[in-house]
């Protein structure tokens, strides 16, 4: 007999069943490494051949062997003279630097390359390899198809399509020239302000195990067919584990959460045959039994131990870019404990020449054993004979130097669909009729930057255009091609809601990787912290009588509380990729008799608060707002009803820092410009700058991409960061607290420049004179400035009815970047007898 339950409740339980489910299919753990078997076994005659090749070395081949070149610093002529083994393109970087090249352009460098490895004095002559960041798609190359990053592909939950996808981004590669791929990565996230966290399959480390053997089996195949590729397992290990999701961090896991979490991938990933392992930036302290490993690049215990011993890896292991640099004691061009660990290859982009000289003097002074450098050359032999590339010139494949090898449009589009997860289903039935007169508002709908996001041509995902995707379709290209009956304003200025069927609303967040990408620790999950605008769009269309359905794309899940609340329907798209149709074909009917079905569940848990993270099934006290595995199908009706839309002010470590702007907070202090009773409000993207009489703003960078304005002041003017709403500081941070930000001072003042905190819209207090500062920082690069916030008070000011905590302003020529502003505990750096 079938119960019937009202819908909010069938959305509880089905959280709670998906949660369930999980548990109770879970892995037993283990205590031990297991040893694994490689689908690529041992051939006793191909051993003898790497022996042979190795034992014909001089010690400089060997080394040169071991180094790996950027491809801005290398040419094919460093590539005979040093007998290099690998270069590599990083994110950004192109043949020629040339973001439009062909796939016959990429090749012609590529076996100019290889034809130099091949013109060396060497006995035997050993072929280089290329190394790319193939991460979803071969994203680095100009009209090749991007599939979804893999928070999407761990949401469709398809081994078959992961596997297909691995198999055309290999062909893809090749048309290129390249024959190694650096993915996939099988990073397990355990907190989601990682701003890699859409690099990972899921937070479930079964799901990621159930996806990365077949992704490196697409890639690679048997190593015998001229689409395969070498794969890459990445970032080992635990880079998603780090404290507070800090990119480069500390992992502070026990052994058995090791093995029983990140290691997952690792061991699909070597069972399925998988050639390479890169090494991670991040760190590996096992608190509870006071077992500090240190960085991975120089964990012999990680490395060797772990990998190599007890797992049975015979590939190779790559560093990260110049993650061997970050090994205490270390350097970018030397560092004997990171061979000594199990380095086998060292990505050393730029100082390469360097690290050769110095590794060759190493090994001559006993600092590393000759064994482990024949050890780690016989490994990087290996696979190069495994792989197949002696004696082939990489134009001899068959897809070599074809456009349309770079296309997978059909595959990419029916992932783009798999991987939708539908959150809130209250609105109108989907797929909308064609008929519909549909009004698309939002950032998102028409970029194909947004859509893409990071590792995208770029290595941010930034600085791209449409133009950059000549075969891919926006969003709003295939709701248009649906025959849909479209019109579309990018913030909804202008248009009537009221004069349409429906509202589809795209938004989301903007490109970015790691680095740019992190949310600090004192910021929250609140998308609309980030992106204000996509909060105010939909603010725009909500209430007018028309249904708003909402996409909303994002590389993890996110605190949007407020956007459900303004949404009938609400789907998680993550970052789709170049085939904007897959979104369309479960949004409108199009010209198929039989709509789309909605098959994605969640592969990660979404939050039911701001700080609510890390948030992973299985903790205790799981209490999400939707579980993991949760997704509901295309007829399946939501009750979510009000959501709770509230949050802590100062972010999610309010008693340590208080964001005021940048990457943590952009909204509760958005900033703007004054000058005389003109105000300018600044958006996060200011491509085209912005400016009033005697003040213009630009985009800089400080820290990271795009995390500060370049403020020049010819005349009087004011650079503020003003909110909606007074500063909440604890007690504590009010009493001790400083006001900190970022700055590089381009040119000195020539006027008197003033800081101050204004309440109401104007100054509650007498400025601070900072000219004096300014003057002495001038020319000195990349500052922080911590003001005691007693300096304030003591000028009148009343923290509790301060709406604008930040206000710079000057009468004559300044120009000075600003950015990360902040309160926080913390020691000033200047003190108030200085501020006069």
């Amino acid at each position: 007999m079938t119960t019937h339950r009202p819908s909010h409740i069938r959305l509880a339980v089905a959280s709670a069943l998906a949660a369930a489910a999980f548990c109770a299919t879970a892995a037993p753990q283990i205590t031990a490494w297991p040893h694994l078997k490689s689908a690529i076994a041992p051939d006793a005659a191909l051993e003898a051949r790497v022996r042979e090749i190795v034992g014909r070395m001089t010690l400089a081949q060997k080394i040169g062997q071991m180094t790996q070149a950027e491809l801005k610093a290398v040419t094919p002529d460093d590539v005979r003279m040093y007998y290099l083994g690998s270069v590599l393109n990083g994110g950004g970087s192109w043949p020629h630097n040339d973001k439009h090249a062909s796939a016959a352009d990429w090749l012609k460098l590529a076996d100019a390359f290889y034809d130099a490895s091949m013109a060396t004095d060497m006995a035997v002559k050993v072929p280089m390899i290329w190394g790319t960041d193939a991460v979803h798609g071969h994203n680095n190359v100009y009209g090749a198809t991007m599939f979804p990053h893999n928070i999407g592909l761990g949401a469709a939950r398809d081994p078959e399509l992961v596997q297909a996808i691995g198999a055309a981004t290999g062909k893809a590669v090749r048309a290129t020239g390249i024959a190694w791929v650096f993915g996939p990565t099988v990073a397990v996230v355990r907190d989601d302000r990682w701003g890699r966290t859409y690099e990972s399959f899921s937070e479930d480390p079964q799901l990621v195990r159930r996806l990365s053997g077949p992704y490196v089996a697409g890639l690679q195949g048997a190593l015998k067919d001229d689409a395969n590729v070498i794969a890459s397992i990445k970032h080992y290990m635990a880079d998603g584990g780090t404290e507070f999701g800090i990119n480069m961090g500390v992992a502070k896991v026990g052994e058995r959460d090791m093995m029983n979490i990140h290691a997952q991938g690792y061991y699909a990933g070597i069972e399925a045959g998988a050639q390479t392992v890169m090494a991670s930036f991040n760190s590996w302290n096992d608190v509870a039994a006071g077992k500090d490993y240190g960085k991975v690049h120089g964990s012999h215990y990680m490395l060797t131990d772990i990998l190599k011993d007890r797992m049975g890896f015979d590939g190779f292991v790559v560093t990260d870019w110049n993650g061997h640099g970050e090994v205490p004691g270390c350097r970018n061009d030397s560092c004997a404990q990171a061979i000594n660990a199990g380095i086998d290859m060292v990505m050393v982009p730029n100082d390469w020449k360097a690290f050769i000289s110095n590794t060759i003097g190493d090994v001559e002074a006993g600092r590393i054993p000759m064994a482990r450098i024949d050890d780690a050359v016989g490994r990087i032999v290996r696979v190069k004979l495994r792989a197949g590339v002696f004696g082939k010139r990489p134009s001899q494949s068959a897809w070599a130097g074809k456009d349309d090898a770079l296309l997978a449009k059909d595959l990419g589009r029916r992932a783009v669909r798999e991987s939708l997860v539908l959150l809130k289903n209250e609105g109108p039935a989907l797929p909308l009729a064609t008929n519909k007169r549909i009004l698309v508002v939002g950032k998102a709908a028409d970029s194909m930057a947004n859509q893409t996001g990071g590792w995208a041509l770029t290595w941010q995902g930034t600085a791209n255009t449409n133009a950059d995707f000549p075969k891919a379709e926006t969003i709003l290209a295939g709701l248009k091609a649906a025959g849909s009956n479209v019109t579309y304003s990018a913030d909804a200025a202008g248009v009537d809601p009221a004069r349409f069927d429906a509202v589809i609303a795209v938004i989301g967040e903007a490109p970015y990787a790691e680095g740019d990408g992190d949310i600090v620790p004192s910021g929250t999950l609140r998308h609309s912290s980030r992106y204000p605008e996509d909060l105010a769009v939909l603010q725009k269309v909500h209430g007018k009588g028309k249904p708003v359905v909402t996409v909303f794309l994002s590389g993890r899940p996110l605190w949007v509380n407020d956007l459900l609340n303004l949404s009938d329907t609400f789907i998680a798209a993550w970052l789709p990729g170049t085939e904007g149709k897959g979104v369309s074909d479960l949004l409108v009917a199009g010209k198929d008799a039989k709509p789309h079905e909605f098959r994605g569940k969640l592969s990660f848990s979404w939050p039911k608060s701001v700080c609510q993270t890390p948030l992973n099934v299985g903790d205790a006290g799981y209490a999400p707002l939707f579980a993991y595995g949760y997704g509901l199908e295309r007829g399946e009706r939501s009750h979510l009803g009000t959501l709770d839309a509230t949050y802590p002010a100062g972010g999610c470590s309010a008693s340590d820092t208080y964001p005021v702007y940048g990457q943590a907070d952009r909204a509760s202090f958005p900033l703007r410009i004054a000058s005389g009773t003109a105000v300018q409000p600044l958006g996060a993207d200011l491509n085209a700058g912005t400016s009033l009489p005697g003040i213009s703003v630009a985009i800089a960078q400080i820290k990271t991409q795009q995390d500060a304005k370049l403020v020049s002041w010819t005349a009087p003017a004011v650079f503020e960061a003003h909110g909606g709403k007074p500063l909440a500081l604890p007690a504590a941070l009010a009493d001790k607290g400083v006001l900190r930000f970022d700055t590089i001072v381009r040119q000195a003042p020539a006027g008197k420049v003033t800081i101050a905190m204004a309440c109401g819209g104007t100054a509650c207090g007498t400025p601070l004179d900072a000219t004096r500062l300014f003057t002495g920082l001038a020319g000195k690069g990349r500052q922080e400035v911590a003001i005691p916030l007693a300096c304030f008070r003591a000028r009148g000011v009343d923290l509790a009815r301060v709406d604008t905590p930040f206000r710079v302003a000057s009468d004559g020529a300044f120009t000075a970047a600003f950015g990360n502003v902040d309160v926080t505990a913390d020691t000033g750096t200047v003190k108030c007898e200085d501020l006069r």
